[in-house]
């Protein structure tokens, strides 16, 4: 791959009908550029948590992605409140979701751990009122 491939997705608010079409997107793309299996794999599961938590949390936001030659760097951004402790989610377990969106089957506080396992480098940066921006590299 010597070229960089660049994608942008828009991700709506609490519309989960539409929730992981970005990751899913990207996990054919990756399969189709002959990335290895397990390494498209961790993409999709930190990239498909990254982009559930921005329709949860952030009340939708932006995936921008560029593929070279041996990585992958997603971010996700959003314009929610933020994450108010970032340490405390980290957590497994711990989740700020609402009733409604458990009984859906998210907001299980496994969303950011997730990420982590799966993602080689994490960078999150959140302010207060002012959103969230999660930058995951996965090298191939």
């Amino acid at each position: 791959m010597g070229q960089m491939i660049i994608r942008d997705f828009d991700i709506p608010a609490n519309d989960f009908s539409v929730a992981g079409e970005a990751s899913s997107t990207v996990r054919k793309l990756l399969s189709q550029l002959g990335v290895a299996p397990d390494r498209i794999k961790r993409t999709a599961i930190a990239m498909y948590e990254a982009e559930i938590n921005a329709v949860i949390h952030g009340r939708g936001g932006k995936a921008h992605v560029e593929i070279s030659g041996d990585k992958i760097i997603i971010e996700i951004s959003d314009e929610g409140p933020g994450i108010e402790d970032l340490e405390l989610a980290m957590q497994e377990g711990y989740s700020t979701a609402t009733d409604s969106i458990r009984e859906m089957g998210f907001g299980a506080g496994m969303g950011l751990p997730n990420i982590k396992k799966h993602a080689d480098e994490l960078v999150i940066k959140s302010e207060k009122d002012k959103g969230t921006v999660v930058t995951i590299t996965v090298n191939f």
